[in-house]
């Protein structure tokens, strides 16, 4: 094995200094509170909204649904009791 000239060392040592700074700068950034808070507001609303701003109906009258249900389980419980 050849030795490496120490311009194409500096160069490597470079290179390598690069791509730990963007890993560095990537990390940085996911990690960002406020990143993530953006990130999560964005996975919660695809789940309701499609691309176009239309509202996904197959999944908000499950939950509106469930909810419901929830609700009218309690005050018939709290009836009950009393």
């Amino acid at each position: 094995m050849a030795k490496a000239k120490p311009d194409q060392m500096v160069d490597e040592i470079d290179e390598i200094r690069e791509r730990l700074a963007d890993t560095v700068d990537a990390l940085i950034d996911r990690t960002n509170p406020r990143n993530i808070a953006r990130r999560g507001l964005y996975n919660l609303r695809s789940r309701f909204v499609d691309e176009t701003g239309s509202p996904k109906l197959g999944t908000i009258v499950p939950l509106v649904g469930g909810t419901v249900a929830v609700v009218a389980g309690i005050i018939v419980i709290r009836r009950l009791v009393r």
